[in-house]
């Protein structure tokens, strides 16, 4: 059975692990308890045959910062959360983009840009345009959602398997043509 490693990175509060744990029990963290790091697994099917999806939900805090770099050497897929309530978690992810560009050593490393927290739309102080263009400047999928109680019923589960799936594997090309292309280079 194949195995495919995503990285879940960005900064404390933003949703990390209410997504992770969504997408994989299908049940909504009510409560915020910061992450120091969480692993989970799932079954899921891609490109018709069993696989496993292994998610790496890692801590949004400076304190473990010093972690990402061996978080970032095992993981294929990333996916960059920020709050759309708060923009310095917009900021901060362009570091942690930069940092996984300098441990992989490539550019076209497979990354998802995702705003969360959608749903407090009257908070917002991140504007969907400002996503959508560090993507387009990424060269990365982009997408805004939310993990409310009301996003359960929501949220269908082809939705979320597009958003976990199909999206970091169709860039797996990208990290497989990188690989191909650093041992030419070595």
């Amino acid at each position: 059975m194949r195995e495919y490693k995503v990285v879940v990175l960005g900064s404390g509060g933003v949703g990390k692990s209410a997504l992770t744990v969504q997408f994989v029990t299908g049940t909504f963290i009510e409560k915020y308890d910061p992450t120091i790091e969480d692993f989970y697994r799932k079954e899921i099917e891609v490109d018709s045959s069993p696989s496993v999806l292994e998610i790496l939900d890692t801590a949004g805090t400076e304190q473990f910062a010093s972690m990402r770099d061996l978080y970032i050497k095992n993981g294929q897929g990333f996916i960059l959360v920020y709050s759309l309530v708060n923009q310095q978690s917009f900021q901060d992810i362009k570091p942690m983009r930069d940092q996984i560009i300098r441990v992989k050593r490539y550019e076209r490393v497979p990354v998802i840009l995702v705003g969360n927290k959608v749903d407090l739309d009257n908070e917002r102080e991140v504007s969907s345009s400002e996503g959508q263009a560090l993507a387009e400047e990424w060269g990365c999928p982009f997408m805004e959602t939310h993990t409310s109680l009301r996003a359960m019923r929501e949220v269908n589960e082809t939705r979320l398997l597009i958003f976990w799936v199909n999206c970091p594997f169709k860039c797996l090309e990208l990290l497989k043509r990188a690989v191909m292309f650093s041992s030419r280079s070595h």
